[in-house]
């Protein structure tokens, strides 16, 4: 099974006066801890929301220092449940993002296309196998192997 994993991240920023300013300074120095090893992690402005669920920007500015929400999103591979691949990215993620918290926000499966695993339940007979005899290994007589 494969997931797409959304990971939040909160990332510190200092020396700005605006949010833009701040956004695109935390995206560039995450991509900075991210590349090469995790090129393929998608970085993009997060969202939140009050208690009483008012929209808030993703930027939290004081004293020009500023705390930035970011979403990063992969992809994992061959997991075997959806906690399996929530741990595989936040592992991935957070060896690289050194002291910045990380929250996984959502998981969701990817559908693949399953055409080997609906062959065999479309009531074909799988008693042989790939070399199609049954199971058994023909093998030449040693003595015509040494004519």
């Amino acid at each position: 099974m494969d997931c797409r994993v959304v990971v939040e991240a909160a990332v510190p920023v200092y020396d700005v006066s605006t949010p833009d300013e701040a956004v695109r300074i935390a995206i560039s120095k995450t991509g900075e801890m991210l590349n090469p090893d995790l090129n393929y992690v998608e970085i993009s402005m997060g969202s939140r929301t009050s208690p009483g669920g008012e929209e808030l920007e993703p930027v939290f500015i004081v004293a020009d220092e500023a705390l930035v929400a970011l979403e990063l999103e992969m992809t994992v591979f061959n997991v075997e449940r959806e906690e399996h691949a929530s741990r595989i990215a936040r592992k991935e993620i957070g060896q690289r993002l050194r002291n910045i918290p990380l929250d996984v926000l959502e998981v969701e499966v990817i559908e693949t296309d399953e055409e080997d695993d609906t062959d065999s339940a479309d009531g074909e007979d799988d008693s042989t196998d790939e070399r199609g005899d049954g199971g058994e290994e023909i093998l030449p007589e040693f003595d015509d192997l040494l004519e």
